[in-house]
């Protein structure tokens, strides 16, 4: 684990704890973790097939696999840190696999309902799943890697900068043994920028702490990990565990059309108000270093 604070119970228990035992496994008989991505990947995106089918036995099914899915989904990673086996493919594919499931997910829904409800539902779920669902779990993952950054330090979070994958990319070449990094980068600056401008008053405040070599003092850190933990509870419900949740309720009950509206209706609002108080919270803390320069 990076941090218990970023861990809601449910995720510890329910996901860290089952994926820390496939990991062990996968240790034991000594599997990649790459290949327990692609694996992963694969069985995620397997559950929207029965989504598609629907039905209550296909519907348990496709279930049953996308937690599967989460568990290998947990397991790579912790897997990769046990044995040091990091690499840039693992991360691609990481951060796709998740993308790649709900695709075949939302997908899977669609072509089920779409002869019951009409065309109009792939206008909805396309608002739900490439405007709300990427928005709420890219700024979710950000705040987690900000939360990381303040307690650990650069070394304990992954909170890259645009400027910075940006002259990445641009110093590479499209030529052997640097196009998959390049290829990688082209679309990881984008996911990088989307963040940002989510951001501006972080991106002043971390700005700021960069310009001027700032290392903040313990009590600045202890008082800011003291107004990000209570959104760290936030951050768990925008990405997987509760979006899943509802998903179960809305195929089981037959009110398919509830999980767009609660991304729409529920997770969007719930996304702006952990902006504005995680903002709100930079805005002052960046007085604090002004004044402290002064």
């Amino acid at each position: 684990m990076k941090s218990v604070d970023t861990e809601s119970n449910f995720e510890l228990y329910v996901t860290r704890t089952p994926g820390y035992l496939w990991a062990l496994l996968f240790r034991a008989l000594h599997v990649h973790p790459i290949a327990v991505t692609l694996v992963s990947i694969v069985i995620g995106a397997a559950s929207g097939y029965f989504f598609y089918l629907g039905g209550t036995t296909n519907t348990l099914i496709g279930m049953g696999l996308l937690i599967w899915a989460n568990w290998y989904d947990c397991a790579d990673g912790q897997l990769a840190r046990m044995t040091n086996q990091r690499t840039l493919l693992g991360r691609l594919l990481d951060g796709l696999a998740g993308d790649i499931w709900f695709v075949c997910i939302y997908l899977g829904i669609v072509l089920n309902i779409q002869p019951t409800y009409g065309w109009w539902v792939w206008l909805l779920f396309a608002y739900s799943g490439l405007h709300c669902h990427s928005k709420q779990c890219a700024i979710a993952d950000y705040y987690r890697n900000i939360h990381l950054w303040v307690i650990l330090g650069k070394e304990g979070s992954e909170l890259d900068t645009f400027a910075e994958e940006d002259a990445r990319y641009r110093s590479l070449r499209w030529r052997r043994g640097e196009w998959f990094e390049k290829f990688y980068l082209f679309f990881y600056r984008g996911y990088t920028r989307g963040q940002e401008k989510q951001t501006p008053r972080f991106q002043a405040f971390y700005g700021y702490v960069r310009a001027h070599h700032i290392v903040l003092s313990d009590e600045m850190r202890a008082a800011i990990r003291k107004e990000s933990k209570p959104l760290m509870k936030y951050t768990n419900i925008l990405t997987f565990d509760t979006r899943v949740g509802v998903l179960f309720v809305a195929l089981l009950t037959g009110c398919p059309l509830l999980f767009p509206c609660f991304e729409i209706v529920v997770l969007e609002p719930l996304r702006f108000y952990m902006r504005h108080r995680h903002e709100a919270m930079c805005e002052r803390h960046l007085k604090e270093l002004k004044d402290e320069q002064a």
